[in-house]
């Protein structure tokens, strides 16, 4: 099994959602189909062609949009002007109900990578009644200990990398939030400081989670790189909005509430993000998800985890005819 082929939006638009925010959207397939909600990575990344290819698009009405502030979304994360306050966890699950209901939608599949996979996982248990299954890969809860783990945790994995992320930051910057640390520097008025402190960011992202090449390419490029490295500090910073949890995090704590919801998660058995065991504790604590682990895959699961994705996506198209 493999993607489907490259196919191309029947539609798309900007969606005011307030705040002088204009989200990106785009619709594939079948517009007659299962509907189906994509929601990339980061919080900061974009929504790219090869997303659309998880799907059978005869079968499925594809949703795509770049997250507030992201990619083709206004205004970018990337210009300093712009107001992150308001960017939350909230604000992106309020954008998706807009656009739900602008495209005259009533109830979706949710799928979601990484990041991407926070929001739907938070989106089901606050919109229950809107999702009909959740397909998640690169699996995370937006968890404290997540974020700890992947600053300054893997620092004893990549020692020499961590000493140059962190080298980055002022002397009494370093013993604290790695990632609100670097968020300061990132709002700094000075370009040269957040310019500096983008490049660090992201050279630190690509050093300890192995990315497709795509990925390392987007870094390259300075606009992406900043709005990319502003949108994640800002949600690793502050709790990804989550509000206070208890130790295993606010999505892990309200499992209980995705009862009901099918679910499929897909992870690599290398995904340094997961030392945690986090996707073992969600697929007990919610009995209705299956999980696969990829063998010799990292946070990408490679060709073995996009044939799991693809069959689970038509899976649930069969289940709907």
């Amino acid at each position: 099994m493999s993607l489907y082929p490259h196919i191309e939006p029947y539609d798309h638009g900007m969606l005011d959602v307030g705040d002088g925010n204009h989200v990106y959207w785009e619709t594939c397939g079948n517009p007659h189909g299962k509907p189906a909600l994509v929601l990339h990575g980061g919080p900061g990344g974009r929504a790219s062609p090869g997303l659309r290819r998880f799907f059978d698009p005869a079968a499925y009405r594809i949703v795509l949009l770049d997250q507030r502030g992201a990619g083709r979304s206004t205004p970018s994360a990337a210009d300093h002007t712009t107001d992150m306050s308001v960017n939350t966890t909230a604000h992106l699950m309020a954008d998706l109900e807009r656009l739900r209901t602008h495209l005259g939608i009533e109830r979706w599949l949710v799928w979601g990578a990484s990041w991407g996979a926070v929001l739907g996982l938070r989106y089901a248990q606050t919109h229950p009644g809107v999702v009909t299954e959740l397909v998640l890969t690169a699996v995370a809860t937006g968890s404290d200990p997540e974020v700890a783990l992947l600053t300054r945790g893997l620092g004893k994995f990549f020692p020499e990398a961590f000493e140059r992320f962190v080298g980055e930051l002022p002397a009494g910057e370093r013993d604290g939030n790695l990632a609100a640390a670097y968020n300061r520097l990132l709002e700094s008025p000075d370009p040269e400081v957040r310019e500096r402190a983008a490049q660090a960011w992201t050279d630190w992202e690509t050093a300890t989670i192995p990315a497709p090449p795509g990925s390392v390419a987007s870094f390259r490029d300075p606009v992406f790189r900043r709005g990319f490295a502003r949108t994640v500090t800002h949600y690793w910073g502050n709790d990804h909005f989550l509000g206070e949890g208890n130790d295993e995090g606010v999505v892990l704590r309200d499992a209980h509430l995705l009862k009901g919801i099918p679910g499929t998660l897909v992870q690599g058995s290398l995904d340094f993000g997961n030392l945690l065991g986090i996707v073992w504790r969600l697929r007990h604590a919610w009995p209705d998800a299956e999980l696969t682990v990829v063998d010799e895959a990292g946070h990408d699961a490679g060709t073995a985890g996009n044939d799991v994705l693809v069959a689970a996506t038509d899976a649930y198209a069969r289940a709907d005819s």
